[in-house]
Protein backbone atom coordinates (compact mmCIF):
# COMPACT_ATOMS: atom_id res chain seq x y z
CA UNK A 1 0.00 0.00 0.00
CA UNK A 2 1.19 3.49 -1.05
CA UNK A 3 1.03 6.90 1.01
CA UNK A 4 0.24 9.65 -0.67
CA UNK A 5 -1.40 12.96 0.04
CA UNK A 6 -1.30 13.85 -3.70
CA UNK A 7 0.73 13.11 -6.71
CA UNK A 8 2.63 15.71 -8.94
CA UNK A 9 1.84 16.15 -12.50
CA UNK A 10 5.22 15.09 -14.37
CA UNK A 11 7.15 15.70 -17.80
CA UNK A 12 7.83 12.21 -18.97
CA UNK A 13 9.27 10.71 -15.55
CA UNK A 14 12.57 8.16 -14.88
CA UNK A 15 12.37 6.51 -12.22
CA UNK A 16 15.49 5.64 -10.23
CA UNK A 17 15.82 3.79 -7.27
CA UNK A 18 18.04 1.98 -5.00
CA UNK A 19 17.54 -0.41 -1.62
CA UNK A 20 19.35 -0.44 1.45
CA UNK A 21 20.42 -3.92 2.49
CA UNK A 22 22.67 -6.84 0.52
CA UNK A 23 22.12 -5.15 -2.57
CA UNK A 24 24.01 -2.41 -1.38
CA UNK A 25 27.54 -2.85 -0.56
CA UNK A 26 29.15 0.59 1.56
CA UNK A 27 25.39 1.97 0.89
CA UNK A 28 26.90 3.72 -2.18
CA UNK A 29 23.85 3.12 -4.48
CA UNK A 30 21.16 4.58 -1.66
CA UNK A 31 24.08 7.43 -1.04
CA UNK A 32 23.73 8.36 -4.81
CA UNK A 33 20.10 8.90 -4.74
CA UNK A 34 20.36 10.90 -1.99
CA UNK A 35 23.26 12.53 -3.68
CA UNK A 36 20.66 13.11 -6.29
CA UNK A 37 18.05 14.52 -4.24
CA UNK A 38 20.17 17.32 -2.93
CA UNK A 39 21.83 18.33 -5.90
CA UNK A 40 18.56 18.27 -8.02
CA UNK A 41 15.76 19.61 -5.43
CA UNK A 42 13.93 16.54 -5.08
CA UNK A 43 11.05 17.37 -2.96
CA UNK A 44 9.09 14.77 -1.01
CA UNK A 45 5.44 12.88 -2.06
CA UNK A 46 5.44 9.68 -0.58
CA UNK A 47 5.95 6.76 1.14
CA UNK A 48 5.28 3.03 1.32
CA UNK A 49 3.47 1.90 4.29
CA UNK A 50 5.92 -0.04 6.00
CA UNK A 51 3.96 -2.83 8.42
CA UNK A 52 3.25 -5.10 5.27
CA UNK A 53 7.18 -5.48 4.28
CA UNK A 54 8.78 -5.13 7.64
CA UNK A 55 10.24 -7.22 10.58
CA UNK A 56 10.56 -4.28 12.90
CA UNK A 57 12.45 -6.30 15.71
CA UNK A 58 15.48 -6.56 11.95
CA UNK A 59 14.82 -2.86 10.81
CA UNK A 60 13.81 -1.07 13.97
CA UNK A 61 12.15 2.35 13.95
CA UNK A 62 13.82 5.03 15.36
CA UNK A 63 12.81 7.52 17.89
CA UNK A 64 13.86 11.35 16.96
CA UNK A 65 12.42 14.95 18.41
CA UNK A 66 11.32 17.62 16.25
CA UNK A 67 11.93 21.45 16.46
CA UNK A 68 9.62 21.72 19.62
CA UNK A 69 11.61 18.75 21.50
CA UNK A 70 8.73 16.61 20.63
CA UNK A 71 9.09 12.86 20.69
CA UNK A 72 8.54 11.29 17.07
CA UNK A 73 8.91 7.82 15.94
CA UNK A 74 10.19 7.50 12.50
CA UNK A 75 9.43 3.93 10.48
CA UNK A 76 11.48 2.16 8.38
CA UNK A 77 10.14 2.72 4.66
CA UNK A 78 11.06 3.34 1.59
CA UNK A 79 10.15 7.15 0.30
CA UNK A 80 9.98 8.66 -3.05
CA UNK A 81 10.70 12.20 -3.91
CA UNK A 82 10.48 13.95 -7.38
CA UNK A 83 12.51 16.56 -9.07
CA UNK A 84 13.02 18.54 -12.09
CA UNK A 85 16.86 18.55 -12.96
CA UNK A 86 18.04 21.67 -14.82
CA UNK A 87 19.12 21.38 -18.57
CA UNK A 88 16.36 18.66 -18.61
CA UNK A 89 13.32 18.29 -20.70
CA UNK A 90 12.09 15.49 -18.26
CA UNK A 91 11.43 14.74 -14.60
CA UNK A 92 12.96 12.08 -12.22
CA UNK A 93 11.24 10.27 -9.17
CA UNK A 94 13.74 8.76 -6.97
CA UNK A 95 13.07 5.99 -4.46
CA UNK A 96 15.40 5.82 -1.69
CA UNK A 97 14.08 1.87 -0.45
CA UNK A 98 15.12 -0.40 1.95
CA UNK A 99 15.20 -4.00 1.00
CA UNK A 100 11.80 -6.12 2.49
CA UNK A 101 11.90 -8.28 5.08
CA UNK A 102 8.67 -10.17 3.77
CA UNK A 103 5.58 -9.98 0.86
CA UNK A 104 8.31 -9.04 -2.03
CA UNK A 105 5.38 -9.64 -4.76
CA UNK A 106 3.23 -7.27 -2.74
CA UNK A 107 6.29 -5.04 -2.69
CA UNK A 108 7.10 -4.75 -6.40
CA UNK A 109 3.07 -4.46 -7.09
CA UNK A 110 3.44 -1.06 -4.96
CA UNK A 111 6.05 0.22 -6.67
CA UNK A 112 4.51 -0.55 -9.99
CA UNK A 113 1.07 1.20 -9.02
CA UNK A 114 3.41 3.91 -8.46
CA UNK A 115 4.86 4.25 -11.78
CA UNK A 116 1.87 3.28 -13.51
CA UNK A 117 0.03 6.32 -11.51
CA UNK A 118 2.95 8.78 -12.14
CA UNK A 119 3.61 7.58 -16.01
CA UNK A 120 7.06 6.69 -15.76
CA UNK A 121 8.38 5.60 -18.84
CA UNK A 122 11.87 4.15 -17.48
CA UNK A 123 13.00 2.44 -14.74
CA UNK A 124 16.30 2.57 -13.89
CA UNK A 125 17.58 0.27 -11.00
CA UNK A 126 21.13 0.87 -9.05
CA UNK A 127 23.11 -1.78 -7.01
CA UNK A 128 26.76 -2.19 -5.62
CA UNK A 129 29.26 -5.24 -4.85
CA UNK A 130 32.48 -5.56 -4.03
CA UNK A 131 34.78 -6.84 -6.04
CA UNK A 132 38.62 -7.52 -7.12
CA UNK A 133 39.77 -3.84 -8.56
CA UNK A 134 42.06 -1.41 -8.09
CA UNK A 135 41.16 1.35 -6.19
CA UNK A 136 43.31 3.84 -7.84
CA UNK A 137 41.64 3.26 -11.33
CA UNK A 138 37.90 4.03 -12.26
CA UNK A 139 35.43 1.80 -10.46
CA UNK A 140 33.67 -0.02 -13.17
CA UNK A 141 30.10 0.33 -13.14
CA UNK A 142 28.23 -3.37 -14.67
CA UNK A 143 24.76 -3.43 -15.82
CA UNK A 144 21.89 -5.86 -16.82
CA UNK A 145 18.80 -5.31 -18.99
CA UNK A 146 16.11 -7.38 -20.16
CA UNK A 147 15.60 -5.97 -23.17
CA UNK A 148 18.11 -7.22 -25.91
CA UNK A 149 17.42 -3.95 -27.69
CA UNK A 150 17.61 -1.72 -24.50
CA UNK A 151 21.26 -3.65 -23.80
CA UNK A 152 22.75 -3.29 -27.09
CA UNK A 153 22.08 0.38 -26.93
CA UNK A 154 23.44 0.72 -23.88
CA UNK A 155 26.43 -1.68 -24.31
CA UNK A 156 25.77 -4.03 -21.65
CA UNK A 157 27.45 -7.67 -21.73
CA UNK A 158 24.72 -10.44 -20.87
CA UNK A 159 25.27 -11.53 -17.01
CA UNK A 160 25.65 -15.16 -16.60
CA UNK A 161 25.07 -15.49 -12.86
CA UNK A 162 22.75 -17.83 -11.51
CA UNK A 163 22.56 -17.94 -7.79
CA UNK A 164 20.54 -15.89 -4.52
CA UNK A 165 19.25 -12.40 -6.14
CA UNK A 166 18.02 -9.30 -4.02
CA UNK A 167 15.38 -6.97 -4.17
CA UNK A 168 16.90 -5.61 -7.08
CA UNK A 169 16.80 -8.46 -9.07
CA UNK A 170 13.02 -9.49 -8.17
CA UNK A 171 12.23 -5.70 -9.21
CA UNK A 172 13.62 -5.63 -12.63
CA UNK A 173 12.12 -9.12 -13.15
CA UNK A 174 8.65 -7.49 -12.34
CA UNK A 175 9.38 -4.42 -14.47
CA UNK A 176 10.20 -5.88 -17.78
CA UNK A 177 7.02 -8.45 -17.36
CA UNK A 178 4.87 -5.22 -16.85
CA UNK A 179 6.33 -3.97 -20.04
CA UNK A 180 8.57 -0.65 -18.67
CA UNK A 181 11.92 -0.44 -19.85
CA UNK A 182 14.11 -1.60 -16.52
CA UNK A 183 18.02 -1.45 -16.47
CA UNK A 184 20.02 -2.07 -13.21
CA UNK A 185 23.63 -0.56 -12.99
CA UNK A 186 25.92 -2.15 -10.47
CA UNK A 187 29.37 -0.35 -9.29
CA UNK A 188 32.39 -2.51 -8.41
CA UNK A 189 33.54 -1.78 -4.80
CA UNK A 190 37.14 -2.88 -4.00
CA UNK A 191 36.38 -6.01 -1.63
CA UNK A 192 39.89 -4.66 0.97
CA UNK A 193 37.67 -0.89 1.02
CA UNK A 194 34.53 -1.97 2.26
CA UNK A 195 33.76 0.64 4.67
CA UNK A 196 31.02 2.67 4.79
CA UNK A 197 31.22 5.61 2.65
CA UNK A 198 32.72 4.82 -0.52
CA UNK A 199 32.36 8.19 -2.59
CA UNK A 200 34.53 7.08 -5.42
CA UNK A 201 31.55 4.46 -6.41
CA UNK A 202 28.49 7.13 -5.90
CA UNK A 203 30.97 9.36 -8.21
CA UNK A 204 30.36 6.38 -10.25
CA UNK A 205 27.09 5.52 -10.38
CA UNK A 206 26.79 9.23 -10.73
CA UNK A 207 28.47 9.83 -13.69
CA UNK A 208 26.70 6.74 -15.00
CA UNK A 209 23.21 8.09 -14.68
CA UNK A 210 24.22 11.31 -16.38
CA UNK A 211 25.75 10.01 -19.54
CA UNK A 212 22.81 7.45 -19.96
CA UNK A 213 20.14 10.09 -19.36
CA UNK A 214 21.94 13.19 -21.18
CA UNK A 215 20.80 14.80 -17.39
CA UNK A 216 23.79 17.22 -16.26
CA UNK A 217 24.78 15.70 -12.51
CA UNK A 218 26.71 18.08 -9.91
CA UNK A 219 29.23 16.38 -8.10
CA UNK A 220 29.10 18.60 -5.32
CA UNK A 221 31.89 17.64 -2.85
CA UNK A 222 32.02 14.23 -4.44
CA UNK A 223 34.97 14.69 -5.93
CA UNK A 224 37.12 15.74 -2.83
CA UNK A 225 35.53 12.88 -0.87
CA UNK A 226 37.08 10.70 -3.55
CA UNK A 227 40.46 11.86 -3.29
CA UNK A 228 40.17 11.80 0.71
CA UNK A 229 39.26 8.15 0.29
CA UNK A 230 41.49 7.34 -2.20
CA UNK A 231 44.28 8.99 0.21
CA UNK A 232 42.84 6.73 3.09
CA UNK A 233 43.23 3.74 1.14
CA UNK A 234 46.68 4.83 0.33
CA UNK A 235 47.90 4.72 3.71
CA UNK A 236 46.40 1.38 4.20
CA UNK A 237 48.65 -0.26 1.47
CA UNK A 238 51.53 1.78 2.64
CA UNK A 239 51.35 0.10 5.76
CA UNK A 240 50.91 -3.38 4.68
CA UNK A 241 53.28 -4.94 1.92
CA UNK A 242 50.34 -7.93 1.44
CA UNK A 243 47.94 -5.40 0.18
CA UNK A 244 49.51 -3.26 -1.67
CA UNK A 245 51.39 -5.96 -3.64
CA UNK A 246 47.52 -7.23 -4.09
CA UNK A 247 46.82 -3.64 -5.44
CA UNK A 248 49.69 -4.06 -8.05
CA UNK A 249 48.44 -6.68 -9.27
CA UNK A 250 45.41 -5.87 -9.70
CA UNK A 251 46.32 -2.60 -11.67
CA UNK A 252 48.28 -4.78 -13.78
CA UNK A 253 44.89 -6.34 -14.57
CA UNK A 254 43.38 -3.31 -15.11
CA UNK A 255 46.03 -2.10 -17.65
CA UNK A 256 45.21 -5.16 -19.98
CA UNK A 257 42.79 -4.43 -22.92
CA UNK A 258 39.02 -5.04 -20.92
CA UNK A 259 37.22 -1.47 -20.86
CA UNK A 260 34.42 -3.48 -18.89
CA UNK A 261 33.79 -6.57 -16.61
CA UNK A 262 32.01 -9.25 -18.81
CA UNK A 263 29.09 -11.33 -18.23
CA UNK A 264 31.44 -14.41 -16.43
CA UNK A 265 33.31 -11.99 -14.54
CA UNK A 266 30.59 -10.60 -13.02
CA UNK A 267 28.91 -13.99 -12.01
CA UNK A 268 32.56 -14.96 -10.79
CA UNK A 269 32.48 -11.24 -8.36
CA UNK A 270 29.05 -12.56 -7.03
CA UNK A 271 30.13 -16.09 -6.09
CA UNK A 272 32.62 -14.47 -4.68
CA UNK A 273 30.91 -12.30 -3.00
CA UNK A 274 28.94 -15.36 -1.74
CA UNK A 275 31.42 -17.33 -0.54
CA UNK A 276 32.76 -14.39 1.52
CA UNK A 277 29.42 -14.12 2.86
CA UNK A 278 29.86 -17.47 4.94
CA UNK A 279 27.43 -19.12 2.16
CA UNK A 280 24.85 -16.72 3.27
CA UNK A 281 21.65 -15.98 0.93
CA UNK A 282 19.58 -13.41 0.64
CA UNK A 283 20.90 -10.87 -2.29
CA UNK A 284 23.37 -9.55 -5.03
CA UNK A 285 26.44 -8.73 -3.54
CA UNK A 286 26.47 -5.61 -1.37
CA UNK A 287 25.91 -5.14 2.73
CA UNK A 288 23.12 -5.42 5.34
Amino acid sequence: MTEFDGLPTLRSPVLIAAFEGWNDATGASVETIEHLAEQWGAKRIGHLDPDPYYDFQVNRPTLTRDGDDKRQIEWPTSHFTACSPDGSERDVVLLHGIEPNMRWGSFCEDILELCHSLEVDQVILLGALLSDVAYTRPLPVSGTAADTAMAERLKLTPSAYEGPTGIVGVLQEAIAVAGLPVVSFWVHIPHYAAASPCPKATLALASRLEEILDIPVPTGGLVEDTADWENSIAELAGSDAEIAEYIESLEQQDDQPSPQPNGDEIARDFERYLRRRGGQSGGEPGTE
